[in-house]
């Protein structure tokens, strides 16, 4: 199981619209670098357009950041596109056994655990930029 791929294609996006910042970014052509359906890109555009995180222009084909890339985090990305809620990365599974000593104990011996993991994970990301990545692509694109 992984999480969503909204997540993955929300970086995809906003990378792709500074490497490509001298083209066109339709959802069309974003739509053939993810090689999924343009409705996709479309939603998912959308999620971060309410994010503040792009500015769609209407009526002409493209997209741009709304901020500096170096002020968008992946923790910004991760929650414009609804990963998960607050505190919700991990479920639970509900109505153990109560009759059991692992059923009766399980979710409040780790829920804590969840906590902490997602809380490192928010933290990782939210030290990562956009930024960060386009540099990345770019430096494997001179290396070929």
């Amino acid at each position: 199981m992984s999480l969503s791929s909204r997540f993955a294609v929300g970086i995809h996006i906003l990378t792709l619209l500074e490497i490509n910042k001298n083209g066109v970014n339709s959802s069309e052509f974003i739509a053939s670098s993810v090689n999924t359906n343009p409705v996709v890109i479309r939603k998912i555009m959308g999620m971060l357009k309410n994010a503040g995180l792009v500015k769609v222009r209407p009526g002409i084909a493209g997209a741009l950041p709304a901020k500096e890339l170096s002020e968008i985090s992946l923790l910004d990305v991760y929650k414009a596109v609804n990963i998960v809620q607050d505190q919700e990365l991990f479920g639970m599974h509900e109505n153990p056994n109560p009759a059991c000593p692992v059923g009766r104990n399980i979710q409040e011996t780790i829920t804590p655990l969840f906590s902490v993991a997602q809380l490192a994970l928010e933290k990782a990301l939210g030290n990562v930029t956009i930024q960060d990545v386009v540099l990345g692509i770019l430096e494997k694109e001179q290396i070929k």
